[in-house]
Parts: C-alpha cells; sequence; structure tokens
C-alpha cells in the first residue's frame, strides 16, 4: 500500500498471522472499527465483485495483496491477524491493518494502509495507535514494530504520531518500534497535601 508500512514481516514471509481460524472481536477507536477480514469480503476483493459498503477506492493494490495473504493462511483471520478499517460513522471499508503473529522474541510486526481518498483524515495513525496498543497487551509481547521505505515519510508519520519510535534504519528502510515500557503511562501524582491551618 503506497501510504502505508510494509505489509509483509521483514524477518519472515511464511509466519502465521493469528492464534487461530476464530473472526475475533472488533476493535474500535473515536471514527474506526478494525474488524477481521471475513471469508466474503477476501472473496469479493480477490475475485473483484463490488460491495456497496466500500469506499470507493477500497480496495487498492494493497489491499488485493493482504487480502490474498489472508486467504492463504487461514490464521491470519484470528483475533491476532489482519482486519479491515472501517469508519464507524458510515461503515465505508477504508482500508487493511494488522498483526503478523506469531511473535518473535516478545516483537510482533504489524502493517497498514488506507486508501487514497481517506489519507490526510488521521485515519491511519489512529488504526495504528490501536493496533500497537492491542499487540502490547497480548500475552508474551513486548516490542510491536513496522518496518517503512525511506521514500514514504508520510507513512513514517503516521507511525510516529502513533507513538512508534524509528530506532534504526538502513538506505532502504526506517525501523519504528513501540514497547511496553515506552508505551507505559506515567504514573499519577497525588496532589501533596494542604497544609493544617493553625
Amino acid at each position: 500500500m503506497s501510504s502505508s508500512s510494509a505489509f509483509f514481516p521483514s524477518s519472515s514471509s511464511s509466519a502465521s498471522s493469528g492464534s487461530s481460524g476464530s473472526s475475533g472481536a472488533d476493535l474500535r477507536t473515536a471514527r474506526l472499527l478494525l474488524r477481521p477480514w471475513s471469508d466474503g469480503e477476501l472473496a469479493a476483493v480477490l475475485d473483484g465483485t463490488r460491495q456497496p459498503h466500500w469506499a470507493a477506492d477500497f480496495p487498492d493494490d494493497g489491499d488485493r495483496v493482504i487480502a490474498g495473504f489472508t486467504a492463504g493462511n487461514p490464521d491470519a483471520r484470528g483475533v491476532y491477524g489482519q482486519r479491515q478499517i472501517l469508519e464507524r460513522d458510515g461503515g465505508h471499508v477504508v482500508g487493511a491493518i494488522g498483526l503478523f503473529w506469531p511473535p518473535r522474541d516478545g516483537a510482533v510486526e504489524f502493517g497498514y494502509g488506507v486508501v487514497p481518498s481517506r489519507r490526510g483524515c488521521g485515519y491511519a495513525a489512529e488504526a495504528a495507535r490501536a493496533m500497537a496498543a492491542f499487540a502490547l497487551a497480548a500475552p508474551g509481547v513486548h516490542t510491536v514494530c513496522a518496518d517503512v521505505e525511506l521514500s514514504n515519510p508520510a507513512s513514517c508519520r503516521v507511525l510516529e504520531k502513533a507513538g512508534l519510535v524509528r530506532w534504526s534504519s538502513d538506505d532502504q528502510l526506517a525501523r519504528y518500534r513501540l514497547t511496553t515500557r515506552e508505551a507505559a503511562p506515567e504514573p499519577v501524582q497525588e496532589p501533596a497535601p494542604e497544609p493544617a491551618d493553625g
């Protein structure tokens, strides 16, 4: 997807992306639903059957790639797998996001993409923030990460807005991550007691 991180994990192209074949629950944000792909949605994207609840420019090339990956890996539809991004207001499908499960040494990669008509609305950062928080709450996960081509500065900004930190790069890719330590909320400090009148 042109405004996204790489949709396939850099360390392996054959990793299973879900813990089971179950569909899992929707993730909700202020404006979006992140819904596991259904068999019907996958088939419609792959065979080109237009659906009335899709944004006019969904699916784009990246959505077709991830639908093919998900269709070929049934576990990618599990609770920790791939999802469609839907607008809560109107229910239009506007992109895709997902984890590449299982984690390796406590780290799990994710990828995302939003169709051109919805870019610039903050949807990608909102979805990425929700997916990162969800991943960090999973058993055994302490790091969520994404790789972005350096030629895609918009996606770098998305990850930064979602709270990820650039931790390394090479000639082609910037690597972003968020750890449970970095994501932990700052402790709330109780106000100091007022001095007693005396």
